[in-house]
């Protein structure tokens, strides 16, 4: 009895009722690490990367309100208040940058962002592994050319009587045109170049989704007669849908994120009017002219705004499908 005593009440070594998840969760969780310290300490790394560098500079956003002086520096430099956020707001060609970066940024969205699905549905279709790997080697290649070298490659095939795309018109009877300096060709010779570079490597997380289709469905497909059209829109498409999703609301979260690099090497004179964009303009007057708190302000208003479009279009995609990110 008295043995039975002590299990039932916890006698010695045994827990009883009142012992029982008695552990705070402070003490389970220093208790989980201490056990696997070793997979704590490989994260430790990647989490004092993303503190250092990506955490702490945004302190760094003050600056956007203060009349920023070297000298003084962030914290000794007086308030500015909104002075360089009405000053953007104010300037003559603001709608004009609202307009261009908008405009490049939902074409390069329309073009780009079906263009790698397509590819990978399309090498999904092929069954010759030999020629499957060449024709993803060569997609994938361009994504390797720098944005300089690149930009290089699209002014030397467009410039006028040199150019091979000029030559090609010219044997087609057309007179040698000036590609490069026409303000309405811009957008698309931005655009289009930007989906032959990244198209390929956009299409590789597409191809690992396809990957992981469960091969009965094809077998069933195929038992029922189903065609290669039919099985695309039946098993494929559906099994690309979530990631899709997710692709498509990171890329809305950026839409004010325009590349500096390639829209500045690829501008002149002549198409300013359509490719001055909000990012060459902060460089130009808030860099180059050393008004770093009017870039800072810049950069806060386009960081708001895609932030803004994330947590939207993350909402409408929750309501409508069951894949967001949160």
């Amino acid at each position: 009895m008295r043995s039975l005593n002590n299990k039932l009440h916890g006698g010695p070594g045994l827990p009883g009722p009142a012992q029982v998840g008695t552990r705070s969760r402070p003490q389970t969780t220093w208790i989980r690490i201490r056990r696997h310290w070793q997979l704590y300490l490989v994260l430790l790394l990647p989490f004092l990367y993303l503190i250092v560098f990506k955490y702490v500079p945004m302190a760094g956003i003050v600056i956007a309100f203060k009349d920023y002086s070297v000298i003084k520096g962030i914290w000794g430099s007086p308030w500015a208040g909104f002075k360089y956020f009405e000053q953007f707001f104010e300037s003559p060609n603001f709608w004009l940058y609202i307009k261009n970066t908008l405009g490049i940024s939902f074409y390069g969205l329309a073009v780009g962002f079906p263009a790698p699905i397509i590819l990978a549905l399309a090498l999904n279709e092929i069954r010759n592994g030999l020629f499957k790997k060449s024709v993803q080697m060569v997609t994938y290649a361009p994504y390797f050319i720098s944005t300089v070298i690149m930009v290089s490659i699209i002014i030397v095939n467009l410039t006028p009587q040199v150019g091979m795309v000029s030559k090609l018109f010219e044997m087609m009877g057309v007179t040698n045109t000036n590609f490069m300096g026409m303000p309405d060709l811009f957008k698309s010779i931005y655009v289009w170049s930007d989906v032959w570079q990244y198209t390929g490597y956009g299409a590789i997380i597409y191809i690992a989704a396809l990957a992981g289709v469960n091969p009965e469905l094809y077998e069933s497909a195929r038992v029922d007669g189903a065609s290669r059209i039919q099985k695309i829109l039946k098993i494929d498409i559906p099994s690309l849908i979530p990631v899709s999703v997710i692709m498509l609301i990171l890329n809305l979260g950026n839409i004010m994120k325009l590349g500096f690099e390639k829209i500045y090497l690829m501008q002149n004179p002549l198409n300013l009017a359509s490719s001055e964009v909000i990012s060459t303009y902060v460089y130009k007057v808030g860099l180059l002219g050393s008004s770093f708190s009017f870039s800072a302000a810049i950069g806060f208003f386009n960081s708001v705004v895609n932030l803004l479009l994330l947590i939207a279009v993350n909402y409408i995609a929750r309501k409508l499908s069951s894949s967001s990110l949160w």
